[in-house]
This record gives C-alpha cells, sequence and structure tokens, in this order.
C-alpha cells in the first residue's frame, strides 16, 4: 500500500527528529526508514527545509552514504561547532571519521 500524499514527508520529518546527538545517519536509511523509495532519498533535505520544524531538525547529523557531509561555506564554521559539541569528528575531506562506528539506523 501506498503512502498518501505528506505521509512520507511527515515520517520524514518525525524520523529525522530522533537521530540521537554524536550520532549521523544518512539520507538513503532516512528514506528507507520512513517507507521511501531509494530515489526519493534526493528530496529529504527540500522535505527537511520546508518543515515548520526547521528549526529543530539536526541537519548536520544526516550525511551521504560515503560518510561525506554536506559542505557549504555559509554553514561549515557553524556545522564544525556542534560536530565538536556532540564528539564527531570530520576528517579534512569532510567525512566522517569512525563513520560506521556512528552510523545510527532506525
Amino acid at each position: 500500500m501506498k503512502n498518501k500524499p505528506g505521509e512520507f514527508s511527515k515520517k520524514v520529518i518525525k524520523l529525522a527528529l530522533t537521530i540521537p546527538e554524536g550520532r549521523v545517519t544518512t539520507y538513503g536509511l532516512l528514506c528507507a526508514a520512513a517507507g521511501g523509495h531509494p530515489m526519493l532519498s534526493r528530496m529529504i533535505t527540500h522535505i527537511l527545509g520546508k518543515s515548520d520544524k526547521v528549526d529543530q531538525i539536526p541537519f548536520h547529523r544526516i550525511v551521504y552514504s560515503s560518510g561525506k557531509i554536506w559542505s557549504d561555506p555559509k554553514y561549515d564554521q557553524w556545522r564544525a561547532k556542534l560536530y565538536k559539541k556532540e564528539g564527531i569528528k570530520v576528517d579534512r575531506n569532510n567525512k566522517i571519521v569512525d563513520f560506521e562506528k556512528i552510523i545510527y539506523s532506525f
């Protein structure tokens, strides 16, 4: 049975809010946990960015399946502070150190 329009988005938002501090998940894992087709993982950032809970969503805890973080000079310093506060290490290539150890699966 397919989700009603909007149900997938609601699940994505709800699940994103549960990613624990000091852990990361991937766009694909989040998408799958919400019941979406793998191709919908490209929509995750758009869905979360349009949410009325955008200020509560830990975007920095959602990374690519390679462990690489999304980089934007506008937000990099802010994100680096969050990672440091949570004990998440990022290398010079913008990849999570010990990615396999801190990955969060729903």
